[in-house]
């Protein structure tokens, strides 16, 4: 992005909080076994958002005045032979439109100088362990009073400026939904009996290697849907098996996306899975079709959950009246989490600032099993991308436990759910911008529907024999 972009963000948050000085301290390298060897750097969202600078080391300050400085890692000349010649501080600082640059060694005085003017150091709560001991270090404080001490004010100020996507970052996030969509086609063609799960997630990584792309999270590629966070991929596709994939792409500049579809291993639904296929995807489809300004995510989790408490009723799964069904919260038996979540340069955007992100000041988290799981809840505005992605799983577990307490007998038929008990889980989710009038979802077309899988998993005919 141009430097400006950046620039303009900092003067918004310097406008949105015009007291003390804000810092942000980037991410330093992670080993993962010695120092020599780190994980594949990823910079702090937030860092990334006001500074762009995605290299590990770096920190900003913005000052009260409007003064803004870069620190970065003092130069290493013999740094060259391993990396090759890298951009100077300065040229970082450049790209990043501030007009000063520093060392990091002299952070600490200048945050010293300040705190004895009498200015506040404003700051988010850390993330990473490292980034919390580097945090007490520069602060002079106990490791322990870091998270205290930060910033709330910061935090909901940086939570309003992100929330609102811009027309940059749409761009972004559809380079994402685009390379996701790829990662799809190629998985519907690999997807067959006797292949791994392992296969499968090789694979889709493979292709969002090829777009310039990391992977957005670790994927989900299971057979055992029901387990909503499987990141094991150690079965063998059969015949007859569901398979869920979760998974998304990160764009170049740091955007994700996250979509999940559920594929028939042997290229058909069988009759007893397309009837549970398509109330999820009733529920998908009835949200992105009211998902607007005009009402708040958690209006659209129940529009969902009122939706799937019917389906399943209509199957004889569930009974008695959907709409106290839910309202008691009898239908999270079969959907246990909320309807999604937002999405940006984070998979679950900003949620390393807690329930500032997704609650109104003042309101609180449901404790209903499956409501308490609902991560954002705000009135929708526009400019705001996030995911839509019911889901139904037959846990054996938790039917054991609610069936033995008796739990909402009254709705559930449990002698008719012993006929699911191994059915697993199916979930579908795409990416959903917020529009003045409506949504629109992000990325290219990825099939959902029972005829469009089928036919994009159906084998190619081969070609007929020429007659001379």
């Amino acid at each position: 992005m141009k430097s400006t972009t950046y620039s303009d963000r900092r003067q918004a948050l310097r406008s949105a909080v015009p007291d003390g000085v804000i810092l942000f301290v980037g991410y330093v390298d992670a080993p993962r076994t010695y120092p020599a060897s780190p994980y594949p750097f990823r910079q702090s969202s937030h860092f990334l958002y006001y500074v762009g600078t995605n290299r590990p080391g770096f920190a900003a300050a913005l000052l009260p005045d409007g003064q803004e400085i870069l620190y970065g890692p003092a130069e290493d000349p013999d740094d060259l032979v391993w990396r090759g010649p890298q951009p100077k501080i300065t040229d970082r600082a450049n790209d990043a439109g501030v007009a000063r640059a520093a060392e990091m060694s002299t952070l600490a005085a200048d945050i010293a100088d300040w705190r004895q003017q009498g200015t506040d150091i404003l700051y988010l709560p850390p993330c990473r362990a490292e980034q919390a001991v580097t945090m007490a270090q520069l602060l002079d404080i106990p490791l322990a009073d870091v998270a205290p001490g930060a910033s709330g004010e910061l935090a909901r100020a940086i939570v309003e400026q992100r929330s609102i996507k811009s027309a940059e970052e749409i761009e972004q996030l559809e380079a994402a939904a685009a390379a996701s969509a790829l990662m799809y086609d190629v998985a519907m063609q690999t997807i067959e009996p006797g292949i791994t799960e392992l296969e499968i997630a090789g694979v889709i990584r493979g292709v969002a290697l090829a777009r310039g792309c990391e992977q957005a999270f670790p994927p989900i590629v299971s057979v055992h849907g029901e387990v909503l966070h499987n990141e094991t991929y150690d079965n063998t596709l059969a015949a007859g098996d569901l398979l869920l994939i979760d998974s998304g792409a990160e764009s170049r500049g740091g955007y994700a996306s996250d979509f999940t579809r559920t594929f028939p291993v042997s290229g058909k639904f069988t009759d007893k899975q397309k009837e549970i296929y398509q109330v999820v995807l009733a529920a998908q489809l009835a949200v992105i079709s009211v998902a607007s300004p005009k009402v708040s995510n958690r209006d659209l989790h129940k529009v969902a959950a009122t939706t799937i408490a019917q389906g399943l009723t209509n199957l004889g799964i569930m009974k008695g009246d959907p709409d106290e069904a839910v309202k008691v919260g009898a239908h999270a038996l079969f959907f246990p989490h909320g309807i999604g979540h937002m999405i940006g340069l984070d998979t679950h955007d900003m949620e390393d600032l807690g329930d500032v992100v997704g609650y109104p000041e003042g309101e609180q988290r449901s404790k209903q099993f499956g409501l308490s799981f609902l991560r954002l809840a705000k009135k929708l505005k526009p400019g705001f991308v996030i995911t839509v992605e019911p889901g139904i799983y037959f846990v054996p577990e938790l039917i054991d436990r609610w069936k033995k307490e008796g739990k909402h007998s009254e709705f559930i038929d449990y002698e008719k759910v012993e006929e699911y008990r191994d059915f697993r889980g199916i979930r579908i989710e795409d990416d959903v911008l917020i529009t003045e009038e409506g949504c629109r979802v992000l990325g290219p077309p990825v099939p959902k529907t029972v005829e469009e899988i089928e036919q994009k998993m159906a084998p190619e005919e081969p070609p007929k024999p020429t007659v001379h």
